[in-house]
């Protein structure tokens, strides 16, 4: 058990979720949520490592025929500790103008919500001995939100480089959002199914 529970694409999962309090750490380095440039690429840089040790982990787990328990709960709980971390975070800075706030803040209302709701959905369901797969539109809803957070954490200081970047980070969140609404209404109607037989 103990073996299992260590095993690389394990560690990788325990590193993406230490990558959540790196993260907030990075917008508090003066002591109060303010998010210098510095502070914006350096929660960039943890984002795209941990976003990339998602990929791994799975890929890992499988080709080394590695899966675990542990890991199979761990993955998801650790992808959506730091989505909504991060959006968290974006929200809540009002430093700077154009990240997420008025009717962006909807986008990741959305998100949120759904995650919440889809998570709640399978944990009824596992009772119940019911596995919902994840469909391939899902795995395009989670990389489009992914980018769309990579952007907004380069925010103000990524619009220094390219001034579009903001722009293209808000654009993505709402596609991520409308696509969110779309699987999310898909996982309930597969899951009400089953809620009815029962």
């Amino acid at each position: 058990m103990a073996k299992r529970a260590f095993n690389l694409p394990n560690m990788l999962t325990y590193a993406r979720i230490l990558a959540v309090p790196l993260v907030v750490l990075c917008f508090f380095l003066e002591g109060t949520l303010k998010s210098s440039d510095f502070a914006r690429w350096s929660a960039l840089g943890i984002f795209i490592a941990a976003s990339v040790t998602d990929y791994l982990d799975g890929y890992l787990a499988r080709a080394w025929k590695q899966t675990s328990n542990i890991g199979r709960m761990l993955d998801p709980i650790a992808d959506k500790l730091l989505v909504a971390t991060c959006l968290l975070l974006l929200a809540a800075d009002t430093d700077h103008r154009g990240g997420i706030a008025g009717w962006s803040l909807w986008a990741a209302i959305i998100i949120l919500c759904r995650e919440i709701l889809v998570s709640g959905l399978r944990e009824y369901l596992a009772a119940l001995k019911v596995s919902v797969p994840v469909t391939q539109l899902a795995k395009w809803k989670t990389a489009i939100q992914m980018v769309a957070i990579a952007f907004l954490l380069a925010g103000p200081a990524g619009d220094k480089i390219f001034p579009l970047t903001t722009q293209i980070g808000l654009v993505l969140l709402w596609i991520a959002a409308l696509v969110t609404l779309y699987t999310g209404y898909d996982y309930f109607r597969a899951g009400l199914k089953h809620i009815m037989d029962e």
